[in-house]
């Protein structure tokens, strides 16, 4: 392991290309269904798929649509005009024998993704986006002599987004992929879930002790921020090692062993010539207007960095405003708060919802999109903590209750015996026997020693079962005692 000092005296360069699946009904050049996640092996393809002589692939053009939302959401916009190629590489989980790719004009160029970084802002530059139809899945039984494939994500439309060498750190690179999650996400482009690999990062990384970029290695189809960042830190600190022994780094294709936390090697890296580029023959160019993405504009919604930058305004730390933005519908929801909440009812709505809302997803109580998340009845339950009706505490218990079945707040706190009594002669009542039962502690207060209040006023939230008001009890306690 490269140590600090070692690291410092190299310039680490790093890229990451993004395989993002569209969100598309069927596949890019078929009518077959594009959602694989439980299908069994090899029951979603077509002869297009397959590549059977006389098949002829027709675009779907929910894709470009999507493609053009994408360009929007990176800062940039689609290309007027774009046309397919076709990738030759010859594998078992490719049927045709070639991936039908973007090579020469692709839908996006030149786009940008803004990211933060120990309180820096970064721009992080990209190169291009292109569309291309995806490869099977090979898989490797433990123990076997014998390999399978799935050609049940052939065809499936992706959309890869090529990232310019910008980042100079692993937690740069970690902090660039989660950003590029949540853009895809918000813009409705693609499910993005990591774990049916919706979205793949690949990793190139290089140093070097000059300005010029040292060789690179691509390690490929990570399907986690956290694996990411270490894959990177692990290929940094290999690199260095190599060369501070004299060695060469070789240009190549590596993979990621989460278990042991390293990388490995898969295959000496392609140059683009080895995969004869030649423009699809069978699929006519893509012609974008102007109009399409006005009206793509028109329907975006409000992307992460703007909404981010809402809900610093307010005052939300750091934590809960990156946990609100992870899940859309606390996100969306969020929004719809700040349009009617001040300051202080957002942060404590915010607070519920990354609190005890959270909590009930994470047990499997409920998933976010089942979650009840009324704007009146979050809106009138602030206020009723403001207006002194709620305890913060009493507040979270309706809340528990309130995101799972629904229903009116003030009923519910009612229901639940949670209404704080705030009647001046009752409560005066009640802390005048308290004072009476607690003659020392009384007279410590009167004495000047406030630590005591604090006595007191527990003694008077047991005596009215947490229900008083505990600020109200305080100030009646200091004028009953003030008086004596």
């Amino acid at each position: 392991m490269a140590d600090d000092n070692l690291r410092n005296q190299y310039r680490v360069t790093i890229g990451i290309e993004c395989h993002v699946q569209l969100k598309t009904k069927t596949k890019l050049f078929s009518g077959v269904g594009n959602d694989a996640r439980e299908a069994p092996p090899n029951t979603l393809i077509s002869h297009i798929d397959l590549g059977l002589p006389g098949a002829l692939p027709v675009l779907n053009h929910a894709a470009i649509e999507l493609g053009i939302r994408a360009g929007l959401a990176l800062n940039s916009k689609a290309q007027h005009f774009s046309k397919f190629d076709r990738k030759h590489y010859f594998y078992p989980d490719l049927p045709t024998g070639y991936q039908i790719t973007q090579f020469y004009n692709p839908i996006i160029r030149d786009g940008s993704v803004k990211i933060t970084v120990n309180g820096q802002e970064k721009t992080v530059g990209i190169h291009e986006a292109h569309l291309e139809a995806d490869a099977g899945k090979s898989t490797h039984p433990a123990g076997k002599d014998y390999s399978l494939v799935d050609l049940n994500r052939v065809g499936t439309p992706l959309l890869e987004i090529v990232s310019e060498p910008d980042m100079h750190s692993p937690e740069e690179a970690k902090i660039y992929a989660r950003e590029l999650w949540l853009l895809m996400r918000y813009a409705d482009v693609s499910d993005a879930s990591l774990y049916y690999g919706n979205m793949r990062f690949d990793v190139n990384v290089s140093v070097s002790k000059t300005d010029e970029l040292g060789t690179r290695t691509e390690t490929k189809n990570l399907n986690s921020f956290r694996s990411v960042e270490k894959s990177a830190e692990y290929e940094v600190n290999r690199q260095i090692e190599l060369l501070e022994k004299g060695e060469k780094i070789v240009q190549e294709t590596r993979g990621w062993d989460d278990a042991k936390q390293k990388t490995f090697s898969q295959r000496s890296k392609e140059d683009a010539h080895d995969y004869r580029y030649m423009p699809d023959p069978d699929i006519p160019p893509v012609e974008i207007t102007d109009e399409q993405i006005e009206k793509a504009k028109a329907d975006m919604p409000t992307m992460p960095g703007e909404l981010r930058t809402k809900l610093q305004g307010v005052g939300i730390d750091r934590s809960a405003l990156e946990t609100l933005l992870d899940e859309i519908p606390a996100g969306k929801f969020m929004e719809e708060i700040l349009e009617s909440a001040e300051a202080a009812q957002a942060k404590m709505i915010a607070n519920w919802l990354t609190s005890v809302v959270q909590a009930k997803v994470t047990d499997g109580t409920l998933t976010w999109e089942e979650a009840k998340l009324d704007k009146a009845a979050f809106l009138g339950l602030a206020k009723m903590v403001t207006d002194n009706k709620l305890s913060s505490t009493g507040a979270k218990d309706v809340i528990a209750e309130l995101v799972v079945s629904g229903g009116d707040p003030q009923t519910i706190a009612e229901a639940k015996n949670l209404l704080q009594v705030s009647d001046t002669g009752e409560l005066e009542a009640i802390v005048k026997q308290v004072i009476i039962d607690n003659p020392q502690a009384a007279d410590d207060v009167r004495n000047g020693e406030m630590k005591a209040i604090g006595f007191l006023v527990g003694q008077v939230m047991k005596a009215s079962q947490g229900k008083a008001n505990p600020g109200m009890v305080q100030q009646i306690i200091k004028q009953q005692l003030g008086g004596q």
